[in-house]
């Protein structure tokens, strides 16, 4: 269960409010709140509704809405790509002795006071429900931060492996840098040798007076007790969560002395003493520490098991030392494979984990040992306690993370090397960086960077329709993902071009280039909303692979038909604005005229066959579907270049959401419209129609 945000643009049409709103009460669907308002063009609302349930049925309300006649554009917006604000408003007894206390307390928080009586306020509080990213980057903007950061939360859940996953989910995400995400990592790794410090406590024992109040079954008793009341007894979910903890304590206690009993007489076992006098083999007890670990996968666990094992009181130094320095490699086996199905930086993520714990096993190996080769410490043969375990196992990690601080940085480098980003990578980021900061004094030069940027957003948009639409006729996964892939490309485009040139509109500027700037604003807009129903089509195409969903031939002919149309028209569309080329932008209007109506006559063509049982009602709710996507793709291509056909006028009229085709009364409109009737004229043919295009073509 989650919720979704929908942004709906539909018709200023009476009722329109009502018809969706029982779209949602007729199925059974929840609105968790809802508003609309008219744009700044009257014929259109912008309605804006939160939504929860299941992936399946905030799925199904998609495309319930879409089908709704007055609905012109829906964009489920992402929380990682949008801007959501919740406003609250509340009113305050406060006397005049008061108020200076509440009004410093509401400038902390940015809150206006709107209103303001005798013996009251009334404070206006807008903000993000969800904090957490605005206070990961707070909190580890330097790499400092980032290791405090990385070793209290890894102190409190008592695993670094599960630390670091979660910093992978992050950066997969986009919510945290990689940058960031490398001191997270090594505080991780300081964070996770605390557990060794809490598990000395489980050796405390005595017969009498503090010892034996401070013992492990007298700890582990009372701090079980009260877990459980809190866990039973209190319904705050704080409370019941600090009671799992208690609990989870008192069983790791009770755990560790079991285990410590468990092996006290194996101190007498010939076996189990050749087996410790084994593991002095530095190069034996370094493998035993990484594959015990990559087993349990819990490096703390492997302390712990070190610990239990040092009770005996013939467990030496130079048994446990390769066994812990083994123990971070082998606590990057659970990382490496979390990454298996995240995206570069992920993988990059998990990389930095497993370079850390590396780089120390093999520095202070080769130091040690070399040394201890020369001077032959005469701690070798110390007998290890719990105590000694911990304080060990911190400080190689802490002079591990103490080492490679400085090279934050390089080891980002590093793991950027290992991990390359593709050619067609390179090609998708290249374009970003076209659009610089310093250009923003000189206007001229930041426009014709929008204009290359643009470009290079139009050649991926040609390219993703197209192979959207050829997933139709032929399915293939990889290429389905490579859709989804283009989509958030494009998205990420339209989001760094509208905050470029949301910026280059505060800068002074002449009439044309402001002409030229707002252009590219309502462009960008349009190839966005094509490339959301790009990805609509595929999304259905892969609905129809999966549920094994066909149409008659007679529907499949007249729908390649239509495809053949929306690839001229999006064609011409991208070369007309990469071309700058006005002769070209006249045809795609008339144009998606022509869909419009093809679309209208396939949906007439689809009842038809619906009623003399030639189709059925899950194929046709697929057909009328995707023909919608078509028109919705026509509609914006014509937008599109309505407004650079206007965008020489004194005083154009391009508004962002007008989405719609209109007719013309010029001759030129009329010519084409004429051409391209003849040319998509619905005809029966024995020829099998069947629309695909080879990705290469520009």
């Amino acid at each position: 269960m989650r919720s979704q945000v929908f942004s709906l643009l539909v018709d200023n049409n009476s009722g329109v409010l009502s018809r969706i709103s029982g779209l949602f009460s007729r199925r059974g669907y929840s609105i968790d709140s809802i508003t609309a308002g008219m744009t700044a063009d009257p014929r259109f609302t912008r309605i804006t509704i939160v939504s929860s349930g299941d992936e399946q049925i905030l799925s199904q309300i998609e495309k319930q809405l879409r089908k709704l006649e007055d609905v012109v554009d829906i964009k489920a917006l992402k929380a990682e790509e949008s801007v959501c604000r919740e406003l609250i408003m509340v009113k305050l007894r406060a006397n005049a002795a008061q108020r200076g206390e509440i009004i410093s307390v509401a400038d902390i928080f940015r809150a206006k006071i709107v209103d303001v009586e005798e013996d009251c306020l009334i404070i206006e509080l807008t903000g993000t429900q969800n904090k957490l990213e605005a206070f990961l980057y707070r909190m580890t903007n330097t790499p400092l931060k980032g290791v405090a950061l990385g070793t209290g939360v890894t102190s409190v859940i008592q695993s670094s492996s599960a630390t670091t996953v979660m910093v992978i989910g992050f950066v997969n995400s986009g919510m945290m840098k990689l940058k960031q995400a490398i001191g997270i990592i090594m505080g991780a790794n300081i964070g996770t040798s605390i557990t060794g410090w809490i598990l000395c406590l489980s050796y405390i024992d005595g017969k009498n007076g503090i010892a034996k109040i401070l013992s492990t079954a007298t700890i582990s008793a009372v701090v079980a007790i009260i877990g459980i009341i809190l866990r039973m007894a209190c319904k705050r979910s704080v409370h019941k969560n600090i009671g799992n903890i208690m609990l989870g304590f008192a069983i790791l206690m009770t755990g560790m002395q079991t285990m410590s009993g468990a092996v006290s007489p194996l101190k007498d076992s010939p076996t189990f003493t050749n087996m410790l006098t084994m593991f002095s083999n530095p190069l034996i007890g370094i493998l035993v520490g990484i594959a015990f670990t990559a087993v349990l996968q819990s490096a703390s666990a492997t302390v712990g098991v070190l610990q239990a094992l040092s009770v005996t009181g013939i467990l030496t130094f130079s048994s446990a030392f390769p066994i812990v320095l083994g123990i971070g490699v082998g606590a990057a086996c659970p990382v490496l494979i979390s990454a298996i199905g995240a995206n570069k930086n992920g993988k990059r993520t998990a990389l930095v984990y497993l370079i850390n714990d590396l780089f120390g096993l093999i520095l202070w190996s080769v130091i040690f040992y070399t040394v201890n080769a020369v001077v032959h410490f005469g701690f070798m043969d110390m007998i290890m306690s719990p105590v000694a375990i911990a304080l060990l196992n911190t400080v190689f990690r802490v002079a591990t993370v103490c080492v490679l601080f400085p090279f934050i940085p390089k080891i980002e480098q590093l793991v950027c090397w290992l991990v390359k980003d593709s050619a067609e990578e390179l090609e998708d980021e290249a374009d970003f960086d076209l659009l610089e900061e310093r250009l923003l004094n000189y206007p001229a030069l930041a426009i014709g960077q929008c204009h290359r940027a643009m470009s290079g957003m139009a050649r991926k948009l040609r390219k993703n329709v197209n192979r959207a639409m050829n997933l139709l006729n032929e399915y293939q996964q990889d290429k389905f993902d490579k859709v989804q892939r283009k989509e958030n490309l494009i998205d990420k485009y339209e989001s760094r071009l509208g905050e470029y040139l949301m910026k280059l509109t505060k800068h002074e500027m002449n009439s044309a280039q402001t002409r030229q700037a707002s252009l590219y604003l309502h462009t960008i807009n349009d190839f966005e909303r094509i490339g959301d129903h790009a990805s609509y089509i595929a999304y259905m195409s892969s609905e129809m692979h999966d549920n094994h969903t066909n149409f008659s031939q007679e529907a499949w002919d007249e729908l390649n038909v239509v495809m053949e149309a929306v690839r001229e028209e999006i064609n011409l569309t991208c070369r007309a604005f990469l071309n700058d080329d006005k002769e070209m932008a006249q045809r795609v209007a008339p144009l998606g005229m022509i869909i419009t109506s093809l679309c209208n006559e396939l949906k007439m063509h689809h009842v038809e066959r619906l009623s003399n049982g030639n189709c059925g009602l899950e194929e046709g709710t697929v057909y009328t579907d995707i023909l919608n996507s078509f028109n919705r793709i026509a509609a914006h291509c014509a937008s599109a270049m309505v407004a650079l056909l206007k965008s020489g006028d004194e005083n154009p009229d391009m508004h962002i959401h007008d989405s719609k085709i209109y007719p013309s009364d010029s001759v030129e409109y009329y010519t084409y419209f004429k051409e391209y009737r003849q040319k998509y004229e619905i005809v029966k043919n024995e020829e099998h129609m069947r629309s695909m295009e080879p990705e290469e073509v520009e």
